[in-house]
């Protein structure tokens, strides 16, 4: 009698292995038994151990195995015979609900990846609660490191978990001289550049509006700007200075004060502020650039790339700050491990900075 297959008609398939759908994972033993080979050989290939003396077609055909069956290995397994795994930790106060400083778990985690590492994210909001145990899960997975970061540029406490494990401060740092290595902006080489496109301008006299509250970037700002009339032989006058909420409505503000100081440019503490300077300007009837130069600060996408006209500012350098965060954890740059090392804020010159050429 001949078989319902052969009538069929059908080719005959090679015997291929098929992985079937199953609720429990491949096993050591499975690849061994797929592949001819004892489980100690399939560790060892699993492992890349470079002085095990296997054939490398014995190689292949573990691999092949692997392969064919969907085998993954027990990475908590092999970070209890390791001591650590291949995850990096990053705890933030609010990091992840903020746009533009969103951009610091950007470039952590694509730094992460390019060495082999994944990134784990707790997003605190500031609950002090929430913080020790995201580090305490952090320590139990036994992660490589840990990045500590905040939103805004400050100084800060840290925390006493956090001293377990090998860490980075990242966009702050701690007031204790020595205690911690950080990452953090280049807030007066950020304040120079932006002074410097107004001097680019041909503007001499310039005012700058700085922030009201304390804060690294407030003093940083105020010195780099200062720092660049110095190098332009332009005297530091005080009264070129005012203060403000470092928001729209501050902004808009002192626009009042700052037309008193008899001055065609000005560079503002951030981009929210010069938002809202861009109305108190309008109002009174001066266009930007012809009547009033105006530079900000922090580079928001959303408001100085969108203003009539655009707005030069300077980056925060955000994206570099996560990434140099997990170089520095991983020992990758040349940087002293007791002092904060500073990312360059990069300027973005836009329209409202005219050039204006000697006569």
């Amino acid at each position: 009698m001949i078989s319902q297959e052969k009538n069929s008609g059908s080719a005959a398939t090679p015997d291929v292995p098929v992985r079937k759908s199953r609720a429990q994972p491949v096993t050591l033993r499975e690849v061994a038994e797929a592949a001819g080979v004892s489980t100690a050989t399939v560790s060892l290939v699993i492992n890349k151990k470079k002085n095990a003396r296997i054939a490398e077609q014995t190689r292949q055909r573990v691999k092949d195995a692997i392969r064919q069956l969907g085998y993954r290995p027990n990475a908590m397994a092999k970070t209890l015979v390791s001591g650590t795994s291949r995850f990096i930790g990053l705890v933030a106060d609010g990091v992840a609900t903020t746009p533009f400083a969103g951009q610091i778990i950007h470039g952590a985690q694509d730094e992460a990846w390019k060495h082999g590492y994944a990134l784990l994210i707790a997003n605190t909001e500031g609950n002090r609660d929430l913080e020790t145990d995201a580090i305490a899960m952090m320590l139990e997975y036994k992660v490589r490191g840990i990045l500590y970061s905040t939103w805004f540029h400050r100084p800060t406490v840290v925390p006493e978990t956090l001293r377990e494990a090998d860490f980075v401060l990242v966009n702050c740092f701690s007031p204790e001289p020595g205690a911690a290595r950080a990452v953090v902006p280049d807030e007066e080489q950020g304040g120079k550049s932006a002074t410097e496109i107004l001097l680019r301008g041909g503007h001499r006299r310039i005012a700058f509006i700085n922030a009201t509250t304390p804060a690294p970037a407030r003093d940083g700002r105020l010195q780099g700007y200062k720092d660049a009339l110095e190098a332009a032989g332009i005297p530091f006058d005080p009264e070129l200075v005012l203060e403000a909420y470092p928001d729209q409505e501050g902004g808009y503000g002192a626009t009042e004060e700052l037309l008193k100081r008899n001055v065609a440019a000005v560079y503002c503490y951030n981009d929210r502020m010069a938002m809202g300077l861009y109305d108190g300007l309008r109002e009174n009837g001066l266009s930007i650039p012809d009547d009033m130069a105006v530079v900000g600060f922090d580079n928001q996408e959303v408001i100085a790339a969108h203003l009539r006209p655009p707005l030069s500012t300077v980056s925060l350098p955000h994206y570099e700050l996560g990434a140099a965060g997990v170089r520095m954890l991983l020992g990758l740059d040349d940087a002293p491990d007791d002092a904060a090392v500073k990312i360059m804020c990069p300027a973005v010159e836009r329209a409202s900075v005219a050039v204006h050429l000697p006569a």
